[in-house]
């Protein structure tokens, strides 16, 4: 009996040690044409948020297949709600690292899954660590917020008609004002432009019908992203737009560099109608600008006129327009970024939408921008640095601010200058970054920071604080 025993407890250490050499990944398949499937779904349906390189808004995969069984993937792909529930210990982690939850894919077929875990396995195993990372800050801002003491209340007022069976039923993006007057407007990123009156709602314009090119994935910020209303819009009937379309739908008017391939394209455009004061959209549009992005994150963001300014002031019918770095630095294209004023991304643009001096000739360089004169310098530009200028605002004396939405810990207000240089891709709040490593790393700044002319933000705070600011 004391032989079985022992027999039986040799056997148990064997099996459980045969078991733990079994490598994870072992079955999924390598066929090339399966590789091939994977990477276009994972690029139409994942890189907005992931990639190869490093973390972004979720987490870097290279590895993952090898870590973890590929059931796991598969039930974390769709449904990550339903396994924070069961409070998995990796999707804790996880979200206590990116304080976001992924959105589930519970409608991509088990092929689709099999051909993305596919595309990831071929990415074999991570790197070492760089040595480097052992000074970065664990706790960037160590004080936390304090609470106000005030309460908001809300009531229901209306809601915007569903734009899609499955969750979310609307991707409500806006609600602005028509400048002087009472007229209020929202729009869903899926194409619709709605207006509120008198607590009901009524579609005013569809750019998914306007535009056959219209596109509104991955998600995330594409599709309809922002509307402004010319300042005389009651008498001149002027409305801009900006949407997103598949790249090489039309030649950009700022192309990323041969060796990016972009995703899609952001659009710009004006629409004029011949009576504002309708209560459905009609009349014609024209382009104004298009550029290339290398995701689908970080794209074309808030489009605004100054509510400040007057008629007698400069600023009167300038558009600003809010451009993200495309996700460009998460993806190891650190130039687009880093760029010394040179190229439009990562900037807050500022354009004479009624003049035809730029260079395409469908708008105009008003001559008061900070580099109007400069030859190497992009002539839009207002202002840049800036990682994802999400939405922006002016107060009461004209001063211009911008939130910015950080990588992996700090979220900023910024106070916007003309001229300035706002950090991004070095910089992230009053933290170093490295954008040549992993940016989701901070460190101290260096002792020659002043060397770097860096505007620094009004107000910062960190994600143990709270996630993307609006």
């Amino acid at each position: 009996m004391k032989r079985l025993f022992t027999f039986f407890l040799i056997t148990i250490f064997i099996s459980c040690k045969n078991e733990s050499k079994i490598e994870f990944g072992s079955k999924i398949e390598t066929d090339t044409v399966k590789i091939k499937s994977g990477e276009k779904l994972f690029e139409a349906k994942c890189s907005s948020c992931h990639n190869f390189e490093q973390n972004g808004i979720g987490p870097n995969l290279t590895g993952l297949t090898r870590e973890v069984s590929t059931d796991w993937i598969k039930s974390f792909v769709a449904n990550p709600s339903k396994m924070l529930a069961k409070k998995d210990r990796r999707v804790l982690e996880l979200m206590d690292k990116y304080q976001v939850m992924m959105p589930s894919f519970e409608t991509l077929s088990e092929p689709d899954k099999d051909a993305i875990i596919s595309y990831m396995h071929s990415f074999g195993k991570k790197d070492a660590e760089n040595p480097a990372r052992s000074l970065a800050l664990k706790n960037p801002i160590e004080a936390g917020l304090p609470y106000s003491t005030l309460i908001a209340d809300f009531d229901f007022i209306a809601q915007i008609p569903a734009s899609a069976e499955t969750s979310p039923a609307t991707r409500i993006n806006q609600l602005k004002c028509v400048q002087g007057s009472k007229r209020i407007f929202i729009n869903d990123l899926r194409g619709g432009l709605y207006e509120l009156v008198n607590n009901k709602i009524s579609k005013y314009l569809s750019l998914k019908d306007l535009e056959k090119a219209f596109i509104d994935e991955p998600g995330l910020g594409t599709g309809f992203g922002s509307f402004a209303f010319h300042p005389d819009f009651e008498k001149n009937g002027l409305l801009y737009t900006t949407h997103t379309e598949a790249w090489g739908a039309k030649v950009a008017d700022f192309s990323l560099p041969e060796r990016i391939k972009p995703k899609l394209q952001w659009v710009l455009k004006e629409w004029k109608t011949s009576k504002p004061d309708a209560s459905e959209f009609s009349g014609t549009g024209r382009e104004l600008m298009r550029i290339d992005f290398a995701s689908g994150v970080h794209g074309m963001q808030e489009i605004a006129f100054n509510p400040t300014a007057t008629k007698t002031d400069t600023d009167y019918g300038m558009l600003y327009i809010c451009i993200g770095d495309g996700g460009s630095t998460m993806k190891g294209f650190i130039n687009i970024a880093d760029h010394k004023g040179q190229k439009i991304w990562s900037s807050i643009l500022r354009i004479d939408p009624q003049h035809d001096n730029a260079s395409n000739g469908n708008y105009g360089i008003p001559p008061d921008n900070p580099f109007a004169d400069e030859h190497k310098k992009a002539k839009e530009i207002w202002a840049y640095g800036f990682r994802n200028p999400n939405r922006i605002a002016w107060d009461p004396q004209g001063n211009l601010y911008a939130s910015d939405i950080g990588q992996s810990h700090i979220e900023e207000v910024n106070h916007v200058i003309a001229g300035k240089f706002y950090g991004w891709p070095i910089r992230e709040g009053t933290f170093r970054i490295d954008p040549f490593d992993d940016t989701n790393f901070l460190y101290e700044l260096p002792d020659d920071d002043e060397g770097y002319d860096v505007t620094y933000p009004t107000l910062q705070y960190d994600h143990s604080e709270g996630s993307a600011i609006s």
